[in-house]
């Protein structure tokens, strides 16, 4: 399960899209970048992921490790989707249709045979199809969430500002305002430890939950 380190999930999703779309597609990501963020701002509602970034890779950008490896001729440029977050496969990629489906679509748009990411059926076979196995996968907090991370960042600037305003305080304030840091704090003190055990991918034959919602509601 090399696509697993601790409670993270490595992903690595790379699409083709043709040479002229693909400079079509660096300039979408520029725009919504710079001008119109609100396309992916329902990423940072998402607190389970890590990381995520999109990279378009020219169709002779490709390396040559040495020079006898033959020189390869492609017809098509490429998307390389990465990302890393806490929990299953499917409920990734739930979260992410359901919280930027507009982003998705203008990102993926012009890539070969993207369905859209709603329905959830094609945009789950679009993705696993895609996909490439991780050989390595190194994470440096793997018994840490990326909410375990955050709060441990907190924690320490509070600690460090609590030093701070306590230096010079007698025994009785210093007591009250450690009390009060331990009141104001509580919420970062969860300890870290293994998670679930999660799958690689769903089985195609076997729906997820949220998926199995929306075709019965299809069918209705």
């Amino acid at each position: 399960m090399s696509n697993i380190a601790g409670k993270a999930y490595g992903m690595n999703v790379i699409t083709p899209l043709r040479w002229w779309t693909a400079i079509w597609q660096k300039i979408i990501f520029w725009v919504v970048v710079k001008t119109f963020p609100y396309f992916v701002k329902g990423l940072l509602t998402l607190s389970l992921i890590h990381y995520a970034r999109w990279t378009i890779i020219g169709r002779n950008a490709f390396p040559r490790l040495d020079k006898s490896q033959p020189k390869e001729t492609l017809n098509y440029s490429y998307m390389l989707f990465e990302s890393n977050f806490n929990g299953s496969w499917d409920q990734y990629i739930d979260s992410f249709s359901f919280a930027i489906p507009g982003g998705l679509d203008m990102f993926w748009r012009w890539n070969i045979k993207y369905p859209k990411s709603v329905p959830l059926h094609d945009f789950y076979r679009y993705i696993r199809f895609n996909q490439v196995e991780t050989d390595h996968y190194y994470n440096a907090y793997p018994l840490a969430s990326a909410n375990d991370v955050k709060s441990a960042q907190a924690l320490m600037e509070n600690l460090r500002q609590l030093a701070t305003d306590s230096a010079e305080l007698s025994d009785d304030d210093f007591l009250r305002a450690y009390n009060s840091f331990l009141n104001d704090n509580q919420h970062a003190f969860g300890s870290m430890g293994q998670g679930p055990v999660m799958s690689l991918q769903p089985d195609p034959e076997q729906p997820t939950p949220a998926l199995q919602s929306q075709l019965n509601k299809e069918e209705a």
